[in-house]
Parts: structure tokens; sequence; C-alpha cells
């Protein structure tokens, strides 16, 4: 791994936990906050690709284990991957994985539409694919009401997956960080 590869993952790893910092919107129907900080998760990935997408966030899952305050409201430590929302922590770096990985597949034609997609896909449905049930299980409450109980949150993770397809179509345009190989010509 190159210097700057370490040095991508670490400031990605940095953006989420700055993200942290903005003031979580409480809504009264959930008792979870709507926080900024998937939006990096889909910035990590749409930004950094696939490996590097998802060892920014595996490095800031690190980083919230030794108990540094980064999460929203400024929490960190053990204790925060055993409660009821533990589940969307540990879909993050698959989230930014999965984001990157499809943001790759579609570099050479990427616009808004394929990075919205990508962002919605591992930034939107993986991140609750793998929460939902993780809160039900630890909430105990049925599958159903967590599957309906994030719906609240909908709106909001559309608007970072906007936000973050828009950033990687700029970004792309700018300063293209994701470094695809060359395409081999065909031999016949």
């Amino acid at each position: 791994m190159k210097t700057r590869d370490l040095a991508y993952i670490a400031l990605f790893a940095a953006v989420v936990a700055v993200l942290g910092v903005l003031p979580p919107i409480t809504v009264a129907v959930v008792p979870v906050p709507i926080t900024a900080q998937t939006l990096g998760v889909m910035l990590a990935g749409s930004v950094l690709g696939a490996r590097r997408g998802g060892l920014a966030l595996l490095l800031f899952l690190a980083v919230v284990a030794i108990g540094m305050p980064v999460l929203s409201g400024g929490r960190g430590g053990l204790s925060v991957f055993t409660g009821p929302a533990a589940g969307y922590l540990y879909s993050w770096p698959i989230g930014a994985f999965v984001v990157g990985l499809l943001t790759q597949l579609f570099w050479r034609r990427l616009n808004l539409g394929w990075a919205f997609l990508a962002n919605v896909v591992g930034g939107i449905l993986v991140i609750y694919a793998i929460g939902i049930p993780f809160t039900s299980l630890y909430a105990d409450v049925p599958l159903w009401a967590s599957f309906t109980g994030s719906f609240v949150f909908l709106p909001g993770d559309g608007v970072k997956a906007l936000i973050a397809a828009l950033v990687a179509v700029g970004v792309r345009r700018a300063y293209p960080v994701i470094e695809l190989p060359a395409r081999q010509p065909a031999h016949r």
C-alpha cells in the first residue's frame, strides 16, 4: 500500500469523525438520531473506491473502539458495538466498500445517475440490510417494526446519497482519486 493510499484512508476516517461533530437531528418516533456520518460512508466509497473506502471506515471504527468520542453525540468505546444501533456501525465498512465497488464499475461512464445509484445501493440498502435485523434482535422488537421504523431515515439518507453522488462526479472530473487499470486491447 502506498503512502498516498494511507493518507486518503486516514483523511476519510477523519471526515467521518468530523461529520460526527455536527449535531444529530432527533425525531420523536425513533430513539436513534439522524446523523451526518453515513454521508462520510458514502463519500469514502465514492471518492476512494472499494478497498480504500472500506479501510477508511474500518480505521474509523478502530478509533471508536479504543474510546475516542468520534461518533455523533461524542460517543466512543466498546459499548457502542453492543447496542441496538451497533449493526449500522458494523455495516459502514461494507457499505463504503459496496459504494466504492459500484463506483469503480461505473467509473468510465460515471455520471450523477450512476453515482447516485451506487450510493443508494451501498450507502442505504446495504446499511439497512445489516442494521435493521441487528436492531430488531438487540432491541427485541419485531423485524417488521424495525423495518418500518427505519422509513423515517430514508429522506435524509436520500439527500446524503445525492450529495455524495454530486461530490463523486465533481471529484472524478477535477481530481480523480480512483485509478483503474488501463484497458487491455482485445486479442483475436
